[in-house]
């Protein structure tokens, strides 16, 4: 398998210019075809307006979510002009309300080897970047590359690190990470406190290390004390250490709702990471 359709979303023109930079390096680094898509999202709840004014409402909204996609589209085509020769691309635009946004995004993400986003979160970020990455991860059951921004990589990560908790969304991000795995000069397997009881006690992450190994990857094992609150502390800090190029792990094994009222091991990797992160669900 290798990465050949690559999917960036780009949902303003201000944040057009870093989103098609990181996403047309990682195409250009994977000799791969960037699909680019352009929306303009009407944010508006349709449920609440004044009485009578519904339509006059609606008929706005729609129209200014046109002209954010019109515009977006603009900024995006700029951008990838501006990007080498031998890039491969491709850009469309729509307009749709938050409610159906998750149903656009999924339709693109599925036919993709690997959607490249940036955070979701921070300054400027609105409602529509995280619900487009959770569409992508869950409906469109995509592998997700979340840039931590404007800062791509020079070349194709060299040491990576896996976050290895034996759940299902881990296992599914190693297997869609397995070219990134391969080409990687070091392959760390960080498993933090194991329990003492569970499938893997006699030998935390030895069998996915022996299943990477005989792909080729240069993959150990490092079994990391809870000395944190916050397991992404912990991993944070192991990333530092290893000096790690890409973190690969899986995305969400909480509820969404969940991770957004009580944070988790995902919302907080997503929030602090100071490298890219390769998830999937």
């Amino acid at each position: 398998m290798a990465y050949k359709s690559l999917t960036t979303i780009v949902t303003s023109p201000e944040e057009a210019e870093v989103a098609i930079s990181g996403a047309a390096h990682m195409a250009l680094l994977l000799d791969a075809h960037l699909d680019v898509l352009a929306l303009g999202v009407d944010r508006t709840q349709a449920g609440y307006s004044y009485l009578g004014g519904g339509g006059v409402f609606m008929q706005v909204a729609l129209d200014r979510a046109e002209a954010d996609a019109r515009a977006a589209e603009a900024a995006a085509r700029a951008a990838l002009e501006n990007q080498p020769a031998t890039l491969r691309w491709s850009l469309d635009s729509a307009m749709t309300q938050v409610a159906a946004l998750s149903d656009l995004v999924a339709l693109r993400a599925r036919f993709a080897d690997l959607v490249v986003l940036q955070r979701p979160y921070g300054e400027g970020k609105g409602i529509e970047t995280e619900a487009t990455l959770e569409a992508a991860l869950f409906e469109g059951q995509a592998p997700v590359l979340v840039l931590p921004g404007p800062t791509v990589m020079p070349q194709l990560p060299e040491r990576v690190v896996i976050g290895w908790n034996q759940s299902r969304e881990a296992m599914v991000a190693v297997r869609r990470a397995l070219p990134l795995l391969k080409s990687a000069k070091r392959v760390d397997i960080a498993v933090i406190d194991p329990p003492q009881h569970g499938p893997e006690r006699s030998d935390p992450g030895g069998a996915l290390c022996q299943m990477l190994v005989r792909h080729g990857v240069k993959a150990e094992v490092s079994v990391l004390a809870r000395t944190m609150p916050q397991v992404s502390d912990i991993l944070a800090r192991h990333l530092r250490d290893f000096d790690a190029d890409l973190l690969v792990m899986g995305g969400y094994g909480h509820s969404r709702f969940r991770e957004a009222i009580l944070g988790g091991a995902t919302r907080n990797m997503l929030e602090e990471a100071e490298i890219p992160v390769l998830m999937a669900h």
